[in-house]
């Protein structure tokens, strides 16, 4: 499984989307249930599966999709194929 599957994997867990739902350009405004509690969520997740834990800065910084993978990707982690 690639970074950019475990991490599609892991948005659609939390924020309990449909397959279709998940992109990229997916952001905190285009998702009801990205919400305080999912910025911890996602944070724990990222933790878990990549072993990249945000500060809380950072955490909250994370307002999209892309900013996740640009924040996982400066912790020198690839999404290219």
């Amino acid at each position: 499984m690639t970074n950019y599957d475990k991490l599609r994997e892991l948005i659609q867990d939390i924020l309990l989307l449909e397959p279709g739902e998940y992109s990229l350009g997916l952001g905190r405004g285009d998702v009801p249930t990205w919400d305080s509690l999912a910025v911890v969520s996602i944070a724990v997740g990222l933790d878990e599966t990549f072993g990249q834990h945000p500060s809380p800065d950072e955490a909250t910084g994370l307002k999209s999709v892309a900013d996740i993978v640009a924040f996982l990707e400066s912790r020198g982690l690839s999404f290219s194929d």
